[in-house]
């Protein structure tokens, strides 16, 4: 069989099942928690501000892995990472469930963090390889529906779960679908043609770790109003060491940022464009249920239910969006997902004092929808503008860039509750719309690029 070809059915529905389960779990257990937070640190005997870091740990250490398993997916092999990902990222949700103190639950979710990582920095690139070339905007349309709705369902699933169980059950329940996963994986995913001869560059990997995660620290800390000292500290550090890392990657003939595919146009515009808008996505999914709850007094219930327009209509629009690649170029099809995106975005920020359901979830609908339409096409153009044998660090960019633009819209609405106290929220959806906009001018671009 020849791998540029795709898959043969059935085979075929068995990656791509085995894709969907690995980056639901990853994507999920990034927001899953956040819901048992309170409880967790009571059993823990901890305190909120200490149990945070069950969630940020995990979401740190993905983004500053995540280039570089990328980049040993394309020296060792997309399927092996992935399977090691699976088999590290289910042993470690185990280990979360029986976790009886803060430490080892942390350290636990650190290590599922690297689990994760590992899954999400080579799945696109195993899309490449499951799918034809003339049918890969369909995988990635289902790959787009699969990433939004895990990332919007996260607070739902786990107020199901512990409806019926107690916190340790959001973390369990990864082991049974982990074991089916790595099943499928064993049978299903295809191989891809590795580098036998490349090593790894282990200085830029801490390079990278380093970077990555000092720049998010000082976001984050600007955000919380920290001391600008030691903020700036941060700051500087970051662009120390982010210049050195940039430098040794100019001089690398297979670089772990590769900046090689940045100089390619359309690449570099959809990752900008990526950025963007799950900056965007994230001021509006983070802030929104601050207003629903404090400001109209809804209960945690109704948010949930008022959510969920949101990804139901993301789960429409992404695979007719990955069928319409076939015929309508990316760039256009993505601005006009993003104009419709930012329509939503201002039509909340413009929502009466006392709104109907219907009211507000018409306008998460058309949000949903806009999402759905842009993400499909610009994930297939960010896979399918680089050369083949460099896929890994195609698909490594998609992810980080996912990540860098949730990470900063997560901060930015911590930034403006603290600036903007009586009217946070409002602030944060004109935000994103602008920034909406932005992203769908951007998108425009590369029709010409």
């Amino acid at each position: 069989m020849n791998p540029t070809d795709g898959l043969p059915m059935p085979q075929r529905i068995g990656a791509i099942i085995t894709i969907a389960l690995g980056i639901t779990m990853a994507v999920l257990d990034g927001t899953i928690a956040n819901v048992a937070l309170p409880s967790i640190a009571t059993d823990l005997n901890t305190s909120a501000g200490a149990s945070i870091w069950i969630v940020n740990g995990y979401q740190l250490v993905i983004t500053m892995t995540l280039l570089s398993l990328s980049s040993l997916g394309e020296i060792i092999g997309y399927r092996r990472v992935y399977k090691v990902g699976l088999i590290l990222f289910s042993g470690m949700s185990l280990c979360c469930a029986l976790s009886d103190s803060l430490l080892t639950l942390t350290v636990a979710r650190i290590l599922q963090g690297f689990g994760a990582a590992a899954l999400m920095s080579v799945n696109t690139a195993l899309l490449r390889l499951i799918y034809p070339k003339s049918k890969l905007g369909r995988g990635m349309g289902i790959n787009a529906l699969v990433v939004a709705i895990s990332a919007a369902a996260g607070p739902t699933v786990a107020a199901l779960i512990l409806s019926l169980a107690s916190w340790p059950w959001l973390f369990a329940i990864n082991v049974p679908l982990g074991i089916v996963a790595f099943t499928l994986a064993v049978k299903y995913l295809p191989a891809n043609d590795t580098k036998g001869n490349r090593r790894f560059d282990g200085v830029s990997g801490v390079l990278n770790a380093l970077t990555f995660g000092l720049f998010f620290i000082a976001l984050t800390s600007f955000a919380q109003g920290e001391n600008l000292t030691f903020v700036a500290i941060e700051c500087i550090a970051t662009l120390l060491i982010g210049t050195v890392f940039v430098r040794r990657q100019l001089s690398n003939p297979f670089p772990l940022l590769p900046i090689d595919l940045l100089r390619i146009p359309i690449f570099s515009l959809s990752i900008c464009t990526s950025i963007c808008s799950f900056c965007a996505q994230m001021l509006a999914m983070v802030s929104i249920p601050f207003y629903f709850q404090r400001t109209l007094g809804l209960s945690e219930t109704e948010t949930g239910f008022l959510l969920t327009p949101w990804p139901l209509a993301t789960m429409i629009t992404a695979p007719i969006a990955g069928r319409l690649i076939e015929k309508v170029h990316a760039g256009i099809l993505g601005a006009i997902g993003l104009a419709v995106f930012s329509i939503g975005l201002f039509s909340l920020a413009l929502l009466p004092t006392a709104p109907s359901y219907f009211e507000v979830a018409i306008r998460m609908a058309i949000c949903g929808a806009g999402f759905g339409l842009f993400q499909s096409p610009n994930n297939h153009t960010i896979v399918s503008s680089a050369p083949r044998n460099r896929s890994g660090g195609a698909s490594g960019m998609l992810g980080t860039a996912r990540l860098v633009g949730q990470t900063s819209g997560t901060a930015l609405v911590a930034l403006m509750f603290n600036l903007f106290t009586t009217n946070g929220t409002h602030i944060c959806l004109v935000t994103g719309g602008v920034l909406a906009v932005i992203a769908a001018i951007i998108s425009g671009l590369r029709y010409k690029a």
